[in-house]
């Protein structure tokens, strides 16, 4: 997931997708495996996590040749997939397209084992806040991907797709039948829509209510979930209360209207932050997350179509190295906290009553870096430590609604430097913010807020020469 944008109550929203079971087989529920952490777990823990809660599918947001290999013979279904910065490459040289598909499909399919489904070609390439950058580059490099695939023989085993953000489309009323792509790319992707269509591949789409909640103060809260909404949406008869379906038929409105009314429709991302926005909490997550799954699981579609749908849950954990641009909560989408601990309570499936967390993990040792209880706080070095901590580390669960938005003055501070001190895996230097930082084996943590732990990975406690200077240089410049 990159930039997300809801849109507002009239259907410009992010949406989901659905699966027609006569042409593509539908399994069990997915998830999305992002890996843009500081401390991620080991693959090899990542896969066994999957198998242990029962998930079938996973969606890549590359080809990390570790990830692809952990899941060797392991039965996952993978989409693996094609960062945007590499669709210019991909749309003009055909060699390097085929070269892509024989390092990062062919070699894992045919000696390793990896069960690989689908190929998708970007991510969200099409988002209105990137004016226009992919437009040119998807679709050639969509047509050289598959060409590629049919090369090697892969043709009809590996599916390319383009998983879209949901303003791709939009109904001009607040009926979904009025649903028709958008008018400024919708040449384009009637293109696309059509060779999808004539290579039997799935349309992508990803869908957020929590976005259009974010986004709109006056978007009604109910409507986001799957309890019923007391005031549903009548569109020729077809009652819509939530913005799932409504979303996901507005699409279905723009297939129908442009001839595709049978291609099939993959959920690609779905799911609700646990933290960083007042509308990002477990209780919220937990109530999302489960309505959708009841239904994944009882096979309930949508009023235009519905059988039952094909998705993948976004995501399995959270990633503390992603861009906040879009909001805080970018970094809390995890089923799992960023160590593997299940956040809450969610059966994912018909025997899974109640997620696995990780096994094996390990933690640094119990110490946290906080301020200093004799420290003043009117020292001038109070706000560019913080300000360097939280740039440099993980500040998002600070803020108001938050998790750890009842701090006070001090336990701000100290949560800040904390968190730059785990990132950092524990060194000395991670906690020398001159004259205001000590380290503690009290943990300082509240009933709300958790000042975290780190993992231990293969880098920790083994710094190079480059993270050295850094915190040389941040002495210095603070003493």
């Amino acid at each position: 997931m990159e930039l997300k944008e809801g849109g507002k109550f009239t259907m410009c929203f992010v949406v989901l997708i659905f699966f027609d079971t006569s042409l593509l087989e539908v399994g069990g529920i997915g998830v999305n495996w992002g890996t843009q952490s500081t401390h991620p777990l080991p693959p090899s823990t990542v896969v066994k996590m999957l198998k242990d809660n029962g998930i079938q599918k996973v969606k890549l947001f590359d080809a990390d040749p570790n990830i692809l290999d952990a899941l060797k013979k392991s039965g996952i279904q993978v989409m693996v997939g094609i960062p945007n910065d590499l669709l210019y490459t991909m749309a003009n040289s055909f060699q390097a397209a085929q070269k892509w598909v024989a390092k990062n499909v062919s070699a894992h399919v045919s000696s390793g084992g990896v069960d690989i489904r689908y190929v998708a070609v970007g991510n969200e390439p099409f988002l209105s806040t990137y004016n226009g950058t992919f437009e040119s580059t998807t679709f050639p490099a969509l047509q050289n991907i598959q060409s590629a695939l049919v090369k090697a023989g892969l043709g009809n085993s590996v599916k390319v797709t383009v998983p879209s953000n949901a303003d791709v489309y939009e109904s001009l009323s607040s009926n979904p039948s009025d649903g028709d792509f958008r008018a400024n790319i919708r040449g384009l992707m009637i293109q696309i829509v059509k060779f999808l269509s004539q290579n039997n591949a799935p349309f992508t789409v990803n869908i957020y209510p929590f976005i259009s909640l974010y986004e709109d103060p006056n978007f009604p809260t109910d409507f986001a979930f799957f309890n019923g909404f007391s005031a549903p949406l009548n569109d020729n008869g077809k009652i819509y209360d939530n913005v799932f379906d409504a979303n996901y038929d507005t699409l279905v409105s723009a297939l129908n209207k442009n001839g595709f009314g049978n291609m099939p429709i993959i959920v690609g991302e779905i799911g609700w932050p646990t933290d960083g926005d007042r509308n990002g909490n477990l209780q919220l997550a937990q109530r999302f997350n489960q309505g959708f799954m009841t239904r994944f699981i009882a096979g309930k579609g949508t009023p235009m179509r519905p059988g039952p749908l094909d998705a993948y849950l976004f995501s399995l954990v959270d990633e503390d190295n992603k861009s906040i641009q879009p909001g805080n909560f970018e970094r809390h989408w995890g089923l799992f906290y960023f160590d593997g601990r299940p956040k809450y309570q969610l059966s994912i499936g018909s025997r899974i009553t109640g997620l696995v967390g990780a096994t094996g993990v390990a933690h640094l040792p119990k110490k946290w870096c906080i301020l200093k209880p004799s420290a003043n706080l009117n020292s001038d070095q109070v706000a560019p430590s913080v300000s360097y901590a939280c740039q440099n580390a993980d500040c998002t669960s600070l803020g108001y609604g938050t998790s750890c938005g009842g701090l006070d003055v001090r336990g701000n501070i100290s949560y800040a430097f904390n968190s730059y001190y785990q990132v950092n895996d524990q060194v000395d230097g991670a906690c020398k913010f001159p004259g205001l930082s000590t380290v503690t084996d009290r943990d300082p943590s509240t009933p709300d807020c958790t000042f975290q732990i780190m993992i231990q990975t293969d880098s920790a406690g083994k710094m190079g020469s480059l993270r050295i200077i850094q915190f040389v240089f941040l002495f210095l410049v603070f003493l």
